[in-house]
């Protein structure tokens, strides 16, 4: 089988504060959202801008950092994976494709005390939980 790859890197700004659970496993999971922006110029040459919004989740200690330290309109960089999962609702099948983050980058500085001290925090977290321990 040939080899294949799951990569997406983001530069954005939070929509929303991250909403921190826990599973029944006590693992803790983010959920938030980012926005990015394009620009371009039309054929009669004004700008034109389109948001794109893309919902993310982060596990165990990145999702408790992104809980304490993210707050809406903050500017992040995320790496993750891209994730489809299914949920149905009163009665329809729905699907909603996520980012899993691994990595973040508050790009705003990072607040006191934030987790790697410079004007930069950087955070990572290297497994996800399993599809069954979703809260939601």
């Amino acid at each position: 089988m040939s080899k294949s790859l799951n990569k997406v890197q983001l530069i954005g700004n939070l929509g929303r504060d991250p909403e921190l659970k826990y599973t029944s496993a006590g693992v803790a999971v983010a959920t938030f959202s980012i926005a990015t922006s394009d620009s371009w110029k039309d054929q009669e040459g004004n700008t034109q801008e389109r948001t794109e919004w893309h919902n993310i989740v982060a596990w165990r200690k990145l999702a408790e950092i992104c809980g304490e330290w993210l707050k809406k309109g903050k500017r992040v960089y995320i790496e993750g994976r891209l994730q489809t999962r299914s949920y149905e609702k009163d009665g329809v099948k729905k699907y909603m494709t996520e980012i899993v983050a691994d990595q973040l980058i508050m790009l705003d500085g990072a607040p006191k005390s934030a987790p790697a001290g410079d004007s930069e925090a950087v955070a990572s977290d290297a497994a996800p939980a399993k599809e069954d321990d979703l809260p939601f």
